[in-house]
């Protein structure tokens, strides 16, 4: 029996209700929530908060991110952002800029972590421990078991490469919606209009954020990726070229750098660069190769941080028809003959006299004065 109380009171094995609390000294944030102010005064109190995910008190940071901005403060604890490699304040990718559940989808990831109890508890602890013997650089929780670690082409099209600061504004003011607000310029509250009071975007859970599930932001991303253009191939079969825009008369690109992108999709047979009108051309010897190219590139081809248009390129001598068809021919027409009239010499414009007959003594211009009476 002591020996079983032994154990059961060791350090290693007492672990499961010990309090493992935060103590960072830099929060995990995104460009958008750091805020575009390079003097950043930032306000750190030791376990000031508990995380919104696993409940464990940690350390939070508070800040201005910007002129006219709203405080931000971090809101889940460092590993629970390690986990989902997420902000700690915005909860979106720090990679991609985009809700988990969008990111999940793209990538195939399947959300395994438990949500309540005590297995997210005992998940968090061992997630912990993995991190602690880690460099910190390297991901961690369902992202660090993916095979396939090429650039996923939905989140290309899908991501933002710039910071938003305008998510850093302050609310709207409810008070002065419902023309309440007393406080006038001093209302650190935005005093405008919202624009749709019942847009589904109003009304945002940030456990639901964390765990990709009912996420509105989401759902509007996944239904704009769906509506996507999609480039599809011509009937011909003939045709293996494939049309390159937005190239540009600069001669930054050259026609190796084409080269060296587009062999990984098949043999090439020719590639002409017209730089006058800044577009190109590139010609496979196979279809089943242009195919590939066209589907991998349409919508998402950079070279040299220049975004490329892809086409097909019909085939050369192919007249493009006309937009509206001719109209119809006349039913039960007549010949109409042409009229053999004679020319007639134009009539010959009047000689103007030299000088008019002077019918009024007022248009004489040699009269000064009126009319005498006596004439």
């Amino acid at each position: 029996l002591e020996g079983l109380n032994k154990m059961s009171m060791s350090k290693s094995s007492n672990t499961y209700n010990r309090m493992n609390w935060e103590d960072a000294e830099f929060p995990i944030l995104c460009e958008t929530c750091l805020g575009n102010n390079p003097y950043l005064r930032m306000m750190k109190e030791r376990y000031g908060g508990e995380c919104k995910i696993c409940n464990r008190p940690f350390t939070i940071f508070r800040w201005c991110p910007g002129r006219n901005m709203r405080y931000k403060r971090t809101e889940v604890c460092q590993t629970c952002s390690k986990l989902k490699n997420v902000c700690q304040t915005c909860l979106l990718d720090l990679e991609y800029g985009l809700p988990v559940q969008v990111r999940d989808y793209a990538l195939g990831v399947k959300d395994d972590i438990p949500k309540t109890g005590a297995n997210k508890d005992f998940f968090i602890q061992a997630a912990q421990r993995e991190i602690d013997k880690s460099d910190g650089t390297t991901l961690a929780g369902p992202l660090a078991e993916l095979v396939d670690q090429r650039p996923n082409e939905l989140l290309n099209k899908l991501a933002r490469t710039n910071p938003y600061y305008d998510r850093n504004r302050p609310h709207i003011c409810s008070f002065w919606v419902k023309g309440e607000c007393r406080r006038g310029e001093e209302c650190p509250y935005r005093h405008e209009k919202p624009t749709d009071p019942d847009d589904p975007l109003s009304v945002q859970n940030i456990r639901d954020r964390y765990y990709g599930s009912k996420d509105p932001v989401a759902d509007k991303l996944l239904n704009k990726a769906k509506a996507l253009p999609v480039l599809k191939p011509p009937e011909d079969k003939t045709i293996t070229t494939i049309y390159l825009g937005n190239i540009g008369d600069d001669n930054v690109i050259t026609e190796d750098d084409i080269k060296n992108y587009f062999y990984q999709f098949g043999e090439i047979r020719s590639i002409v660069i017209l730089s006058e009108k800044g577009c190109g051309f590139v010609q496979f010897t196979t279809r089943e190769a242009a195919e590939l190219a066209s589907e991998k590139t349409f919508g998402k081809l950079m070279i040299k941080g220049r975004r490329i248009t892809v086409r097909w390129a019909p085939p050369p001598g192919l007249q493009i028809p006309p937009r509206f068809a001719p109209p119809p021919p006349l039913i039960h027409h007549r010949p109409v003959f042409p009229l053999n009239v004679p020319r007639l010499r134009p009539p010959r414009e009047p000689k103007i006299p030299d000088r008019f007959p002077i019918y009024y003594p007022s248009q004489d211009p040699y009269h000064l004065a009126s009319k005498d009476l006596g004439d």
